[in-house]
């Protein structure tokens, strides 16, 4: 699913396409942020002695998704554009109609 995602943000970034561009970085944004561990609850305050050195000596730990908690991810993001999209119809149709473009690009990815 994120490789699916780059690569349509790629193919966006060449048409020059600037709301699907922001609608496919936002959804990976999401991904990542999903497979970001929790920090534990005994973690350092900043102390010198437990800063850690070298290469990728500070690199976190990610966790992996499955392919369905991927999909929910992205569904989220789908229904609350859809959400603000409907909240908006009568009030400013236009910001509707351009929610509910990058909600259908978003069920593109998930349809493939």
């Amino acid at each position: 699913m994120p490789a699916v995602l780059q690569s349509a943000l790629v193919a966006a970034m060449k048409r020059r396409d600037r709301a699907a561009v922001s609608v496919y970085r936002t959804a990976l944004a999401a991904i990542s942020n999903a497979e970001a561990v929790p920090l534990e609850d005994g973690s350092s305050t900043g102390a010198l002695e437990a800063i850690a050195l070298g290469v990728g000596q500070s690199e976190a730990e990610r966790r992996i998704l499955t392919e369905p908690q991927l999909i929910e991810i992205v569904r989220r993001e789908i229904a609350e554009r859809q959400s603000a999209a409907d909240s908006m119809a009568n009030t400013r149709p236009d910001v509707a109609r351009q929610l509910q473009y990058e909600a259908s690009l978003l069920a593109e990815i998930i349809d493939d």
